[in-house]
């Protein structure tokens, strides 16, 4: 056991914690797709979640276990895990200072702003978010719920997996691939343990957009490596410079290895998701579909488990997956 924290036992307990203060996400699928593809794609809509992704189950996971007398939190994101520690903040009755980059999506800027947060912009390519927050915290006297490398985060993010195996168990199905977006590696940390706990001969993959595939890297050297950043990607979720120290350890024994998607390839499945299975899906949330897609890997008949992590997309580049091809 690579965490003693970060189990299957502790995850389900965190299931228990939420019931009643998260959205059970339904396992979606498409007749449409699953005859392109040859295969059977069972889609977990994590894109309805509250706030409109994943990243939710993790921030009400760590501030429902704040002692009472915490009223002030500090976090750091691009978007989703700063909408959620805003709203994870705001049903608990504290106050959410979050550090967001200037060039954030509107969507989640607004998001944010919706649940009563203070933001703090910063620019991403001159500034670092960590020090940032880290003074503010100290300063508040707050603390920090951090995106992903936390041990009560990825819990929180596992508790997704607790309900694909449930959903799945109740159509009598057992995955052959399991397929998730991958960042800093928090939500695959924590379904990969619910998953294997349950599914031992699942084969789970790490899903990143190209140029970004710092997860993919490290599995393949079998340590930490860094992403250049000196590119750019429509999937602002997913663009941590490398892994957690603490998610690596986990993702290193559960994945069997790591995918890239590209820019193009993400639209095209967002164009799919909404044509096919009527949801709207943010780029980032939608590497995991695109890599079923294009057949990064064999799926041809076999049960593909598609993680799709989240949905706050601006029109533009909403508007933009609608006019690529269909599959």
């Amino acid at each position: 056991m690579v965490n003693s924290r970060v189990t299957y036992n502790s995850i389900f307990e965190a299931s228990k914690r939420l019931e009643g203060k998260i959205v059970r996400t339904p396992i979606l699928q498409s007749k449409y797709i699953n005859e392109k593809l040859e295969s059977n794609i069972f889609l977990k809509a994590e894109n309805l979640q509250t706030i409109g992704a994943f990243k939710f189950r993790g921030a009400m996971n760590s501030i429902l276990q704040l002692p009472s007398d915490i009223k002030k939190v500090v976090a750091w994101s691009s978007g989703n895990h700063a909408q959620a520690v805003a709203a994870a903040s705001k049903i608990t009755g504290r106050q959410a200072t979050i550090v967001m980059p200037e060039d954030s999506p509107k969507a989640k800027l607004n998001g944010t702003a919706f649940w009563g947060a203070n933001i703090i912009k910063y620019n991403r390519n001159k500034e670092n978010r960590e020090e940032i927050g880290i003074k503010i915290a100290k300063q508040l006297n707050a603390t920090i719920i951090p995106p992903f490398d936390d041990e009560k985060v990825i819990i929180g993010q596992g508790t997704a997996g607790i309900e694909c195996i449930e959903q799945l168990n109740e159509i009598h199905i057992i995955p052959d691939i399991v397929l998730c977006c991958c960042g800093g590696g928090g939500l695959i940390a924590g379904i990969s343990t619910a998953m294997k706990e349950k599914f031992k001969n699942a084969k789970i993959y790490s899903v990143e957009p190209e140029n970004f595939d710092d997860t993919k890297k490290s599995l393949e050297k079998k340590s930490i490596i860094s992403n250049s950043m000196k590119y750019k990607s429509i999937c602002d979720a997913l663009l941590a410079d490398k892994p957690g120290k603490i998610t690596f350890k986990i993702n290193r024994l559960n994945l069997t290895a790591g995918i890239s998607v590209t820019d193009k390839e993400s639209l095209i499945a967002m164009n799919t998701a909404f044509r096919h299975l009527k949801i709207v899906l943010e780029p980032g949330g939608a590497v995991a579909l695109a890599a079923a897609i294009f057949r990064k890997i064999d799926i041809r008949d076999k049960n593909v488990l598609v993680i799709a992590s989240g949905g706050n997309v601006d029109k533009d580049i909403f508007e933009k997956c609608l006019s690529q091809r269909e599959i």
